[in-house]
This record gives structure tokens, C-alpha cells and sequence, in this order.
């Protein structure tokens, strides 16, 4: 099966100060939401991460040496700039934490190519650039200076478009040229019915599917619905495979009319769907059993019932959540804990 759509390039960089037990920065890439490499501060080199991309460092020894002078040398630029807004914005001792995402787009089929950056800070959108005016764009009043400051730079300016423009998507097709039969294969999801009591939400949980270009969605007699209904994230499992749930409130359903609904799952532009009916015979549960659940995540419920169906103890992504419940760029880093709950 071949998959048309839009191939991503994007770069994930975090940088810290006062959380515990974390790295002081984290750097990773993608392409078509599959890792490339990763490094942080403790590592300090850059690790490739599918076999095909380490046979390509292997090739060109230089790619490996430009991502490592990279990683060093955004470690600084990152803990300059904390610094920087500690300071400016009067802050106090406490975790802070500085992300970026940036990366570019290409349709291989218009050869329409966008980019984009955008940083954030502590939980919440910072500074993003506009490559169609050339300009930085701040939400927050705190960044109207560094937008201010970043604008009066035109060389920079007219570099990140260049990169943007042309070397960024020059990057993504010769990742796509060596990564193709890996990228273009898929892996179709285990799907299941999950509910933690009687009275909960039904979860349509699947996992184990691959690309990471997917939509799951409830319907009623064959037509999607939206009301009580709670789509979470698509997430990445340990072993680079996705993961996804779709919720339904199922409290005002009458037991005859279960049947009416359908989970549907879909790859992005292609393929037939993949359905399961609501039915209660089907719904694994672990009615009885008492856990802990942090609701700080997109995770999902960590009940036994949920990892056995292959939510991971680790991940590879996180999110933050903040209030208005708009989601930040994620940032990437194998840990068992989130943003959101250094932030707390």
C-alpha cells in the first residue's frame, strides 16, 4: 500500500533549568513522525536511530559531524536564551523550559513546500516565524521585545528563509529517498474497546500502526460524530509503532442502541476502514482494580487493562496542555514524565 501524502522534516529542541533528574537540553529529528536521531547534554553525541539512517551516517560521515556541531552548539544558544528570559521577565528560582520545533513540509505531488519555527515557553506559544512577511509573530506581550530584536535582523531573516525554502526541503527528499521502503510501508492497528468501570467513557484504543498518519472517529448509523466524543493524540510506542484512542460518553446510550456505533479507523488518504462496533461483550475492563491516574497527560488512563494493550511505560513524546487546552509543539525525550507535571 502507498501512502500520498505531505512528508515533514521537524526538529524538536528542549532546554531546562531547575528540573531534576532531566538533561539540560534534548534535541531530536523526525521525518514523516518517525525518529532520525536523537542527543542531549549527558550524551553529547548524536545517535541515529533506524538502520537505514545509520547506514546514511555511515556513507556521509560529515552529516553525523554537522548534527553533532548542531547539538553543541544550540545547547548554548538555548541556556543563553533561558538565561535571557529569567532575567528579562523577572522570573524566580524554578523549572523554566525553552522549546522549539521547526522543520519544513513537502507535497511530493504539487511540490508545494512550507516551513515553519516556533518556540514556546513554559507550556505556552512564545515566538513563531511568518515566512510569507518575513516576520516574527509573538503572542505573548513577554516576547514583544525578542520579536522586536529578531525582526531588526534582516540577515538572519533572509537565512532562515533560504534554509526554510530550499535547504530544509532538499534535506526531507533525500531522507525520504533513503528511508522510502521503510516510510512507505504501513502496519495496520489492533483495536480494542477499553472501559475502566461501568459508568466510564468507552475508548477506542488503537496501537501498533504504522505511519503515524491517522484519523480514528466514532460514528452513529454510519455518520460521524463529535458530540461526546474525546479524541486524543496520536503517540508513539517503543517500538515506532503509533497509538491512538477516541473516547465516547456513552451514558445517555440506551443498551439497545449500542450497536448503532462504530470505532473507525483510517489512514490518512488511503485504504479501507477498519471498524468495531460498540458492544459490550467486546470491552476489555478492569472493573474493581483501584490506580492512580495523573490527568496532566494526553496519555490516557495507566491501568494494567491499557498497558497490556500497548500504552508504553516510556515514550518517546510528550505534550503540554495548557489552559485554553491548545497543545504546544511536543518535544521528544524517553522519560516517565511530562512537561506538564515539571510545570506543576
Amino acid at each position: 500500500m502507498l501512502l500520498i501524502m505531505k512528508h515533514s522534516l521537524r526538529y524538536f529542541l528542549t532546554a531546562t533549568y531547575g528540573v531534576h533528574d532531566f538533561p539540560e537540553f534534548v534535541g531530536a529529528a523526525t521525518v514523516d513522525e518517525v525518529q532520525l536521531g536523537y542527543c542531549d547534554s549527558n550524551i553529547k553525541t548524536v545517535k541515529p536511530k533506524p538502520d537505514w539512517m545509520r547506514k546514511l551516517i555511515e556513507k556521509n560521515p560529515e552529516h553525523m559531524e554537522w548534527y553533532s556541531q548542531r547539538c553543541l552548539g544550540y545547547q548554548y544558544y538555548f541556556r543563553v536564551n533561558i538565561d535571557f528570559l529569567k532575567q528579562r521577565l523577572n522570573l524566580t528560582e524554578g523549572p523554566h523550559i525553552l522549546q522549539r520545533m521547526n522543520g519544513c513540509e513537502w507535497d511530493d505531488e504539487t511540490g508545494e513546500v512550507t516551513g515553519f519555527n516556533q518556540y514556546g515557553f513554559n507550556g505556552e506559544d512564545f515566538l513563531a516565524l511568518d515566512l510569507k512577511t518575513l516576520t516574527w509573530t509573538a503572542p505573548k506581550s513577554q516576547a514583544v521585545l525578542t520579536k522586536l530584536l529578531w525582526n531588526d535582523d534582516k540577515a538572519t531573516l533572509k537565512h532562515l528563509k533560504n534554509y526554510y525554502i530550499y535547504i530544509c526541503p532538499d534535506l526531507l527528499k533525500n531522507y525520504i529517498r533513503h528511508g522510502k521502503s521503510f516510510l512507505q510501508q504501513t502496519e495496520n492497528p489492533s483495536i480494542s474497546l477499553l472501559q475502566k468501570t461501568p459508568s466510564s467513557v468507552v475508548s477506542c484504543h488503537a496501537t501498533g500502526f504504522f505511519p503515524g498518519r491517522a484519523e480514528m472517529f466514532w460514528t452513529k448509523d454510519g455518520e460521524e460524530i463529535h458530540e461526546d466524543v474525546e479524541k486524543g493524540e496520536i503517540l508513539l510506542n517503543n517500538d515506532g509503532t503509533f497509538q491512538m484512542s477516541v473516547e465516547l460518553n456513552v451514558s445517555s446510550v440506551p443498551p439497545d442502541g449500542w450497536r448503532r456505533y462504530d470505532c473507525v479507523f483510517q489512514f490518512s488518504g488511503v485504504g479501507d476502514d477498519i471498524k468495531i462496533t460498540l458492544d459490550k461483550s467486546l470491552i476489555r475492563t478492569n472493573w474493581g482494580k483501584t490506580h492512580r491516574c495523573d490527568g496532566t497527560t494526553s496519555l490516557g488512563q495507566q491501568t494494567e487493562i491499557f498497558e497490556q494493550h500497548g500504552f508504553p511505560s516510556k515514550t518517546y513524546f510528550f505534550w503540554c496542555k495548557i489552559s485554553s487546552g491548545h497543545s504546544f509543539i511536543k518535544s521528544i525525550y524517553i522519560s516517565r514524565f511530562y512537561v506538564c507535571n515539571m510545570l506543576s
